[in-house]
């Protein structure tokens, strides 16, 4: 195996070539797409192709590697990591990793060395879900029932994943867990992703609609609640997929413990609160309807006026604790506070 080549459940580093598995086809079809310029992958970003967090800070560190090694110049490559650091305002993974890369360039670095540096981050991560994975094991009781929203496995990261990695790791160690499923609205990941990756690694799971999971925390059907994280501020508030903090809140009423699982590397220490956290809209269409296999269905008249926000915050007061590499964190004060990798 040549030793720069990489394998994800989501993504590939082969040859100094990068490849994406198109995420918006799961869980029907298994397409990968090659990944030639930093715009094929920014498109790719956009239209949720390829998605999570890390992963997206993954695939654009490996696409500046690749552009560098390909003889691109450092003053182009600047230009290109600036552009692939603006695709995703919310999910700080990305500037995070890419941030490691531009003094390099700026530096005169060589092409291996930058490859090298790109390479460690996808190890690092691999690394990290393992940790986040390991600690998040004290927070699930043998069979519990766990409801998640979105989707936080090997889809989204180079590892086993954050919320999604815990779960499939206590099931693997005999724990027992029984998994809740979100579908996750707009754009479905619950049901899409989260419960193909669930039925791949043989985990009992049910999925439910998102307006579902108050009446199961009312019937005493969930033990705890585990979700990802896209950005935590430095005082703890939390940014994630949209439909987050309501779950918040519900479990919350509830006295239900929620988790959030993610890597030190999304840790913002120089964004104060979760006001401060840039919140992505996407296109309208996402919510009027859903594409098919025959086209597109329209659930709303066409031209509907629509809000769509990718994220949203729940403040730190409603999080029991956040679950990172580094182990479980009760208090925000607890949090690590930068990157130290």
């Amino acid at each position: 195996m040549n030793p720069l080549d990489r394998r994800a459940t989501s993504l590939r580093f082969i040859d100094q070539r990068l490849d994406i598995l198109d995420q918006r086809l799961l869980p029907h079809e298994e397409r990968w797409h090659r990944c030639d310029t930093p715009d094929e992958l920014i498109g790719h970003i956009h239209s949720l192709a390829v998605r999570g967090a890390p992963l997206i800070g993954i695939a654009a560190s490996l696409m500046v590697a690749q552009r560098a090694l390909a003889g691109i110049p450092a003053s182009q490559l600047l230009d290109e990591l600036e552009a692939l650091r603006a695709s995703r305002p919310t999910a700080v993974n990305l500037m995070n990793y890419l941030d490691r890369l531009r003094p390099l360039l700026q530096q005169g670095a060589d092409a291996a060395h930058i490859a090298s540096c790109a390479l460690a981050i996808f190890d690092q991560d691999q690394a990290l879900c393992q940790a986040i994975g390991e600690a998040g094991l004290s927070v699930i009781p043998s069979a519990s029932r766990v409801l998640t929203h979105c989707n936080t496995g090997s889809l989204a990261t180079a590892g086993i994943g954050t919320a999604l990695g815990i779960i499939t790791l206590a099931h693997a160690r005999g724990l027992k867990p029984n998994v809740w499923v979100d579908e996750t609205r707009p754009l479905l990941q619950g049901s899409r992703l989260t419960a193909w990756e669930l039925a791949r690694a043989d985990v009992p799971h049910r999925l439910i609609c998102d307006n579902m999971a108050a009446s199961l925390m009312a019937a005493g059907e969930v033990d705890l609640v585990l979700v990802g994280a896209d950005r935590i501020a430095a005082n703890g508030d939390t940014a994630n997929k949209i439909g987050t903090y309501g779950l918040a809140v519900l479990a919350h009423h509830h006295k239900i413990p929620f988790y959030f699982a993610a890597p030190v590397t999304t840790i913002d220490p120089a964004c104060p609160n979760g006001a401060a956290i840039t919140i992505e809209q996407r296109q309208p269409d996402e919510v009027r309807g859903a594409k098919t296999a025959g086209g597109e269905l329209l659930f709303s008249p066409p031209g509907t006026a629509v809000s769509n926000p990718a994220f949203d915050v729940t403040p730190a007061s409603l999080i029991s604790a956040w679950i990172t590499d580094r182990g479980v964190h009760r208090q925000a004060s607890e949090l690590p506070v930068g990157d130290p990798y």
